[in-house]
């Protein structure tokens, strides 16, 4: 077959693949092009710079061959000699290419199969490009499309454009498709594979509820309201956590809609997955609360540096708080990202009566009073021994039964314990080999050397080398289950930032980085400078 004939077949053959495929023409004839190449090199020779060129709009198609300019030739079929090459281009210089127009000629049969195969080649490639380009910027979008086919478990969907799969792991629990059913998913990942990109939908995540719901509520479509929080058990139960940017739009009573008509196309659409919406709060407390619901909530108690906040409900809400195999409160954890623990008003009670019952131990112990003055102290609010030896005496003295001859002698006997303790400390420390450096960084107590020094840290430089993690201890969720982990000093009344501020102190004393400038020596060098312009 002469290759210069069929121009218009050419032209039809490009215009079809380009369509079907959805891909550029230009890159379907480009394709073409490069087979053509191919194959006019096993007819001149694989060391020749062949060039096959085609006409966009005639279908016309030309071969040339580049020749490199030299000044002696080494190669008659790559090279020309600079003296041929100016007369056929009188500005040619040694190093430039000159173009050889060669004569059309017939393809043979393994060619020309050799030609197709670069074209289908080319062709798949240009369409996982055009899939992956146009599907990586749809992460985070909802698309529809029907079953193609089940594998394994797995739901492969045509997207028309593209094909994705539903993992088995990413569908709600019990749902069955069969080939040509309609479904919508959640795209959550778009990746670049060996064979070719792969597009990955699910139908648990929570943004596929998130999305749904931008979907059916108009006001979220706008940005009136906004979705904060998403938790869900798929096919079970969620929580969505809404709060709205006008206060004339209650945004709860916008995404139920009238007589349910919008919170029920998306449980429809979830294989009716129980759905609780619940007004988002900037307080924490306030949100933990509304999170809980349908359960009452007596009191919270948020504990900032550990992110765990304690739910106080009557005896009777307790289950309902919790939820069935603790579906309520796990959902609540991960709407609000606060580790919740619940206890009922009886447990709270019995709590707190055993550490007024410990208080009272260590002040009859430390300061060698009887029950009732131990007692009475625990009960004034009193929680330690540090409380008792450096609060003002007036406080003291204000208990009543007390005088200020009976405050002084607490106070004495209070800071007479702290000594002989502070004392023990301090002889431990040196026991244990703890550098007197550490001494010196603000906030580090003699009880705080002593567990430094069991837990082998007995140097500035040891101490510069911790990270809080190792102070304060860390939290981690495993298995929807948060395991805490222990630090040097857990037990110790230190927050991370203060952990922080250690740490940092001891860097510094070290040598490891430099003091940050206070602000009024700052503000005094840039006022400096700006005299001196």
């Amino acid at each position: 077959m002469a290759v210069s004939a069929n121009r218009l077949e050419i032209l039809q053959i490009a215009d079809a693949v380009a369509r079907e495929k959805a891909i550029d023409r230009g890159i379907v004839i480009a394709s073409m092009e490069d087979a053509l190449q191919k194959a006019a090199r096993s007819r001149y020779g694989q060391e020749t710079e062949v060039r096959a060129e085609i006409n966009p709009r005639t279908g016309e198609v030309r071969f040339s061959r580049l020749l490199l300019v030299v000044d002696q030739i080494d190669n008659d079929a790559t090279q020309i000699a600079i003296e041929e090459a100016r007369k056929r281009n009188p500005a040619a210089q040694s190093g430039d290419w000159i173009s050889e127009t060669l004569p059309p000629f017939d393809f043979g049969r393994i060619a020309a199969q050799s030609a197709k195969q670069i074209i289908v080649q080319k062709v798949r490639e240009a369409e996982r490009d055009r899939q992956y380009e146009e599907f990586k910027d749809r992460i985070g979008d909802i698309v529809n499309g029907i079953v193609k086919r089940v594998e394994y478990g797995n739901v492969i969907v045509d997207l028309q454009r593209g094909e994705g799969v539903i993992r088995r792991d990413e569908m709600i629990p019990r749902e069955m498709f069969r080939p040509g059913d309609r479904v919508r998913a959640y795209v959550y990942d778009v990746r670049r594979e060996q064979r070719g990109p792969q597009i990955f939908l699910s139908r648990t995540h929570p943004q596929f509820m998130a999305k749904l719901f931008r979907q059916e509520v108009p006001e979220i479509y706008d940005g009136v309201i906004e979705v904060k929080s998403v938790a869900r058990d798929p096919g079970s139960r969620a929580k969505i956590a809404v709060v709205s940017r006008e206060s004339s739009i209650d945004p709860v009573g916008a995404c139920v809609g009238m007589r349910g008509s919008r919170v029920q196309a998306v449980v429809g659409e979830l294989q009716g997955e129980r759905i609780d919406i619940i007004p988002w709060s900037a307080d924490a407390a306030t949100f933990i609360v509304n999170a809980l619901q349908p359960a009452e909530v007596v009191k919270v108690v948020l504990d900032e540096d550990s992110n765990r906040i304690e739910v106080v409900v009557p005896d009777d809400q307790l289950s309902l708080a919790i939820g069935r195999r603790g579906q309520n409160v796990r959902l609540a954890s991960q709407l609000t990202g606060w580790d919740i623990d619940i206890m009922t008003e009886a447990e709270e009670s019995e709590r707190r009566q055993k550490e007024f019952v410990e208080r009272t131990r260590v002040f009859m112990t430390a300061i060698d009073v009887d029950e009732v003055v131990g007692r009475l102290l625990a009960s004034e609010g009193f929680r330690s021994v540090e409380d008792l030896a450096y609060c003002d005496i007036t406080e003291l003295a204000g208990i009543e039964g007390f005088d200020e001859e009976t405050a002084n002698e607490i106070q004495m006997r209070a800071k007479t314990y702290l000594e002989r303790i502070e004392a023990e400390n301090e002889a431990k420390r040196k026991e244990l080999g703890v550098s007197d450096e550490l001494k010196e960084i603000e906030g580090v107590t003699a009880q705080i050397l002593v567990a430094l020094g069991e837990n082998d840290v007995k140097t500035l430089e040891d101490f510069a080398g911790c990270v809080p993690d190792d102070l304060v201890g860390w939290s981690e969720k495993k298995d929807g289950e948060t395991i805490k982990h222990e630090g040097f000093l857990t037990g110790f009344d230190v927050s991370r930032e203060q952990a922080e501020a250690m740490i940092l102190a001891a860097r510094i004393k070290a040598g490891w980085i430099e003091a940050p400038a206070e602000p009024e020596e700052a503000a005094e060098e840039t006022t400096t400078e700006t005299e001196g312009e």
